[in-house]
């Protein structure tokens, strides 16, 4: 039996409605190449209006171009969000054009390669500040702006099956324990946050072929791929699905979830 009260809103006729994200705005960090852009893809081609940021302006533009091929225009903002008063001015420009923020994905990220006893401080330090720190400090401002007054608004932290456990094959001990941050920063932001109809949830990929993976894939891959159930590596189109629904409206009653995209790898 399905109970309403008060303020309970009916969106839509049918469960495609539910998927749908015309007049949203929606803000991509990282967007500007891999898992970003292919959320940006997904989002956009939903109905959502699209930010992507990055540090790179040459990135963002091919990157534009390539939404813009799919019927999708996109606002792009170069930013680097491992500086703290870069921050406020990202979402300062985002709703002076568009006029409010929906969605926020937190997908800017950075891994560094080192055994554990000869890790630098500093690496430790860039890796944290960018996985861990820029995410709940984005989450904030943005919650403080938009979702906290407009009582509403969803979170999607981009975090890793890193999160879920430490045997993947990979020497790199701040980045496991920044995902891990990040992923316990989801469940603690939605318990907070949701008595402001604010959603909060976390997409953890496995192993995809992005810029930031390539170089350990061209070693590992063949192994990773005979430990993965579904014999295969993440593909372009493998978090849509994912990204969308947890950014709509047909994931309004989850919060404080996660949804790992690794083909199986994480359940052996």
């Amino acid at each position: 039996m399905i109970m309403k009260k008060a303020g309970d809103q009916v969106h839509g006729t049918g469960v495609r409605d539910l998927f749908e994200l015309g007049g949203k705005v929606a803000l991509i960090t990282g967007g500007s190449r891999g898992l970003g852009l292919q959320i940006a893809k997904a989002l956009g081609e939903m109905g959502a209006k699209i930010a992507i940021s990055a540090r790179k302006a040459a990135e963002l533009e091919a990157a534009k171009a390539e939404l813009q091929q799919h019927g999708i225009d996109a606002l792009t903002v170069v930013n680097d969000l491992s500086k703290p008063d870069q921050v406020s001015l990202l979402v300062d420009e985002v709703v002076h054009h568009f006029g409010a923020i929906n969605i926020l994905v937190n997908n800017a990220g950075v891994s560094w390669g080192a055994v554990a006893e000869q890790h630098p401080i500093e690496a430790w330090n860039k890796v944290m500040t960018l996985n861990a720190t820029s995410v709940f400090a984005l989450s904030q401002a943005v919650a403080n702006r938009c979702f906290i007054p407009q009582r509403s608004g969803c979170i999607i932290v981009m975090a890793s099956t890193a999160a879920l456990r430490a045997g993947m094959q990979m020497k790199a001990v701040a980045y496991y324990s920044s995902k891990a941050a990040a992923l316990h920063l989801t469940r603690a932001l939605a318990a907070e946050w949701g008595q402001f109809n604010i959603r909060v949830n976390a997409i953890c990929p496995g192993f995809f072929p992005s810029k930031m993976a390539s170089g350990l894939l061209q070693d590992i891959e063949a192994d990773v791929i005979s430990r993965t159930p579904l014999g295969r590596i993440g593909g372009d189109t493998d978090l849509q699905g994912a990204a969308v629904y947890l950014a709509s409206e047909a994931s309004r009653h989850v919060t404080g979830q996660y949804i790992a995209i690794d083909g199986g790898a994480s359940i052996l």
